[in-house]
């Protein structure tokens, strides 16, 4: 009988890789789905089974793994933080956890809840465990290298978001030569570089001192936790930051993921977008 794991699915892309992955290796993969997130299509991705569960359901994520026989575990999707605080409805025992948080930033909260699942018996792994070829080398990863001025706006940024990561806020910051234009919080990466393009689209033509082209810095939190909210991006990263102006992304080598692999750095290459990991 093949070693099982489970997977707790989020939204995009990520948490099919893990499944085909882990498939690829030899496992049987029970999937615990958030119905409020996860795509439809991880029905047909040949996990041994799939359920469906609300975000709020943690007794019933942690009662579907033990009746599966499932001792270790895999989070793998985002999971947006608005929704965990919004309309959700918890369990008794997700509403308890809730209400011991010192700060509900997503570490303290994914980590109680790793906690919670390892006093059941279900260790929760790096969520990269399958993936490892897919984290971003360290340097130059596209065909153009970043200019002077966005290798400057590069150092800035990863000074604020270096700053900010202490505190849980956001793995990402776009800078224009210098400036900070916008900070993630809640709302997520893509979300907030359409807002920093929105920005600079109301600075007044050529009156503005400010360069149009953005840069964008997505970082990992100090001392990362792999089993949880890695840094992820994608090829709609990269549409989304041409449609927004950004000419440049920077990543930290080594805790990134690159959700196609190389097929995000062709779509940089085609937008004439510089990726740089370091």
């Amino acid at each position: 009988m093949a070693e099982r794991i489970g997977l707790i699915a989020g939204n995009g892309s990520f948490p099919l890789l893990v499944l085909d992955a882990a498939r690829a290796q030899g496992f049987d993969v029970i999937v615990a789905a958030i119905k409020e997130e996860a795509f439809p299509e991880i029905e047909s991705h040949g996990a041994t089974a799939v359920h469906w569960l609300s975000l709020g359901e943690l007794s019933r994520l942690i009662e579907t793994f033990q009746r599966a026989g499932v001792r270790r575990a895999i989070m793998a999707g985002q999971v947006k933080h608005k929704q965990i605080f919004s309309s959700i409805r918890p369990d008794w025992r997700l509403a308890k956890l809730l209400l011991s948080l010192g700060t509900r930033n997503t570490d303290s909260l994914l980590g109680a809840v790793a906690k919670t699942l390892a006093d059941e018996g279900i260790i929760l792994e790096n969520s990269t465990s399958f993936l490892e070829p897919l984290l971003a080398q360290a340097g130059v990863l596209t065909r153009r290298a970043p200019t002077p001025q966005e290798k400057t706006s590069v150092d800035y940024g990863r000074a604020v978001a270096r700053h900010l990561a202490q505190y849980d806020v956001g793995q990402t910051v776009v800078v224009a030569e210098s400036a900070c234009v916008a900070v993630e919080a809640m709302e997520g990466t893509d979300a907030t570089i359409e807002r920093a393009g929105q920005i600079m689209l109301t600075l007044e033509g050529d009156a503005s001192t400010l360069s149009r082209e953005l840069t964008v810095v997505k970082i990992a939190k100090p001392n990362q936790d792999m089993r949880f909210d890695v840094p992820v991006v994608g090829v709609k990263t990269i549409e989304v930051m041409r449609r927004a102006g950004a000419t440049c992304l920077a990543l930290d080598a080594g805790k990134c993921l690159l959700l196609e692999g190389s097929a995000i750095v062709t779509a940089a290459d085609s937008a004439n977008i510089t990726m740089v990991a370091d």
